[in-house]
């Protein structure tokens, strides 16, 4: 009955997105063009973990391979700041000795800004999909949860959550990830000239951005999960009530129409976890390539650090290590945004559970 009812859900817009995720990834996960959104809801198993973690290992590596230039031109230009710097200590500080040193650090700073806001359009590129992901998703589980009977979590769920997404979306595009870019100028500023610091408002920023992002995730999670538990209860009882009804007032029939909606609800309970399970792979598709590709950015910057360490402790090493540690913050941003979409879709599936629980 499962597998009847799938066939009857209108999943276009979902198979739009699954299409999506084939066309970019489906080199490395092959089972990504192989199959379709109604086939992982009829068997979530036919996309294997081992698959996707082999998929996103030879993502990872062809993403090294890819950044190999930016390495090559990083540790260039890096050295050669630090024999300019050496030269303008040890010898005259000729005009052209400081022309050729300004030079080198204004393309050594362009390439990293140009770096770090790639990173950022990752982040936001993740995350703007994802939620567009969910907010298609959230229709058909919430036309699945009425089907169940259970109009108090959809007349809370729906509102709610649309909101809160679409807010979270214009938080860190409009907001968060510009803080952050404007910590991190500063934070290039400040290492690469030695009379203008400005490192505690570039830490004032950050922490403002992380925290905002903080209190976000605590008040939508807490929100959604208080909320949805106690319209479940809600559901639940009034289920409940409704049987016991049905069985004992209606003559002859009662208890046959309640098995009969029991078997339907049922299989609604499991068609309607099946989308759950596949919304959550869907999720960890969107984020995991974006990244992995900032920890690749962040580790071949924190690489050329490294390396060039022996050299002294110049402007540029310094320089470098910082904007590993901001792609490091955008990671983490993705991270936070990802899991709040993450429990969203558990929390979801597991309130509207507790009234076929109850009942």
């Amino acid at each position: 009955m499962t597998e009847e009812m799938a066939e009857t859900l209108h999943i276009d817009e979902l198979e739009r997105f699954w299409q999506q995720l084939a066309d970019e990834f489906s080199p490395y996960i092959e089972e990504l063009a192989t199959k379709n959104f109604l086939d992982m809801l009829k068997d979530p198993d036919q996309l294997s973990l081992q698959s996707v973690i082999k998929g996103m290992l030879s993502f990872l590596l062809y993403e090294i391979i890819m950044n190999g230039k930016l390495l090559g031109t990083l540790i260039v230009l890096a050295i050669f700041a630090t024999i300019l710097q050496t030269m303008l200590t040890a010898f005259e500080q000729s005009s052209i000795n400081k022309i050729a040193n300004f030079v080198v650090l204004l393309v050594l700073l362009f390439i990293t800004l140009e770096t770090f806001y790639l990173a950022i359009n990752y982040a936001k590129d993740a995350i703007e999909s994802m939620s567009d992901f969910i907010i298609a998703l959230f229709p058909l589980m919430l036309g699945i949860i009425a089907s169940l009977g259970q109009f108090s979590q959809v007349a809370f769920f729906h509102p709610i959550i649309i909101l809160l997404i679409h807010f979270g979306g214009l938080l860190m595009s409009k907001f968060i990830f510009p803080l952050l870019y404007l910590s991190a100028l500063l934070v290039i500023i400040s290492e690469l000239n030695e009379q203008f610091k400005v490192t505690h408002l570039a830490q004032l920023f950050r922490t403002i951005g992380l925290a905002v992002l903080g209190i976000y995730i605590s008040v939508f999670l807490t929100i959604l999960s208080i909320q949805g538990v106690a319209s479940g209860i809600q559901d639940g009882v009034a289920l409940k009530t409704t049987k016991f009804i049905a069985s004992n007032f209606i003559p002859v029939i009662g208890n046959t129409l309640t098995d009969a909606a029991d078997t339907i609800l049922s299989a609604g309970l499991l068609l309607k976890n099946a989308i759950g399970i596949v919304g959550l792979i869907m999720i960890v598709l969107y984020a995991g390539f974006p990244a992995i590709k900032i920890m690749v950015l962040s580790f071949i910057f924190k690489l050329v650090a490294g390396l060039l360490q022996p050299l002294g402790p110049t402007p540029i090493i310094k320089t470098l290590n910082a904007m590993s540690k901001y792609m490091v913050y955008v990671l983490a941003c993705l991270f936070g945004m990802t899991f709040t979409f993450f429990l969203t879709i558990v929390i979801i599936v597991a309130a509207s559970n507790i009234p076929i629980l109850l009942r």
